[in-house]
């Protein structure tokens, strides 16, 4: 099992990255592959007190900036951390790939570096949405703009498979985002799709989903285009900080407030914390040759923690190899 970390993307690398990296390997008795500039990573292990066996570090000279174009980042920085990264990843298509640097890049060189799975027409981003559950896996969230009705399938039949083999969802329920629940609702797309999900065998799935149904947890998958999943996923996340904005407010407003505050911080706490990303850790990008976490640019050593955590168990767990089955059942097994 390789696991391969950008020690270099983030707002907060290489510190809180190198740092979640260290909890992962003592909590989880593993070994990772750091990738970045040799002597800062050296610098931070030895600064943490980290256990040098249980790392491998790659050089790598250049790092790509949170700001640059994805893919001329990703083919004029053939030193980045990034790229080294895709390149082990092509040379072990079993290792997977943690990165919290820039998204655009990430999923332009997962595609251009790693290549995509035979039968898999377009890779898609899927991160874990908070809601009423145990949470819904948004697939795709913003790596496809425009799609056709086979590749709501597609994302549908992957994210089937990493959220029953990664996250533990026995027998996923499999929602089409819509603006009614009737068959017969939609644009062109979800109507074309709605009629090729219903007969996907692969899948359990329940039907069409209405937004105001997502917070409620109806689904355990949520399929829709680039486009549609980008605009849930920010509302999403802007609701949530807007609320807990409204909430501080009040809860500060006098001294009598402040007092019911007191007693309800250990609530307010679990709500918060079942709504950070940090408890995933990252979001999968599937349909690639490969192993793809991306974690949240913001992210701390917690989240890198658990993106360590999603990557070890797509690894174990063969999400690769299943993807590749379920799509393309008569390839060769050592089909690549």
């Amino acid at each position: 099992m390789n696991i391969i970390v950008d020690a270099m993307g983030g707002d907060k690398a290489p510190g809180e990255i190198i740092q979640g990296c260290i909890d992962a390997v003592l909590e989880y008795d593993i070994t990772l592959t750091l990738i970045g500039q040799e002597e800062v990573i050296r610098e931070e292990l030895k600064k943490r007190n980290a256990p040098e066996d249980k790392f491998t570090i790659v050089h790598a000279s250049e790092v790509i900036e949170t700001d640059e174009a994805p893919v001329a980042a990703i083919r004029s920085k053939k030193d980045s951390s990034m790229v080294r990264g895709f390149e082990l990843l092509r040379q072990d298509p079993k290792g997977v790939v943690v990165s919290a640097g820039n998204t655009g890049a990430l999923m332009a060189g997962g595609l251009l570096k790693v290549g995509r799975i035979k039968g898999i027409d377009r890779p898609a981003l899927a991160p874990m949405i908070p809601n009423l559950g145990r949470g819904t896996l948004l697939i795709d969230a913003g790596a496809n703009a425009d799609c056709k009705p086979q590749n709501l399938v597609q994302f549908a039949i992957m994210g089937s498979i990493y959220t029953e083999k990664v996250l533990g969802f026995e027998n996923p329920r499999v929602g089409l985002v819509n603006i009614g629940q009737e068959e017969t609702k939609g644009n062109e797309l979800t109507k074309e799709a709605y009629n090729l999900l219903k007969n996907e065998k692969s899948i359990k799935f329940v039907g069409n989903v209405e937004p105001r149904d997502i917070p409620q947890g109806v689904v355990d998958v949520l399929v829709c285009d680039g486009f549609v999943g980008n605009v849930i996923l920010k509302l999403t996340e802007g609701v949530a900080l807007g609320l807990f904005q409204m909430i501080k407010e009040e809860l500060t407003k006098n001294a009598l407030a402040m007092f019911g505050a007191l007693l309800l911080k250990p609530g307010l706490k679990k709500l918060k914390d079942r709504m950070d990303y940090a408890e995933h850790g990252g979001a999968p990008l599937l349909g690639v040759k490969g192993g793809i976490i991306k974690a949240h640019g913001s992210s701390d050593a917690r989240a890198i923690k658990n993106a360590v955590r999603q990557a070890m168990l797509f690894a174990r767990n063969n999400v690769l190899e299943t993807i590749m089955d379920s799509v393309n059942p008569s390839r060769e097994v050592n089909d690549g």
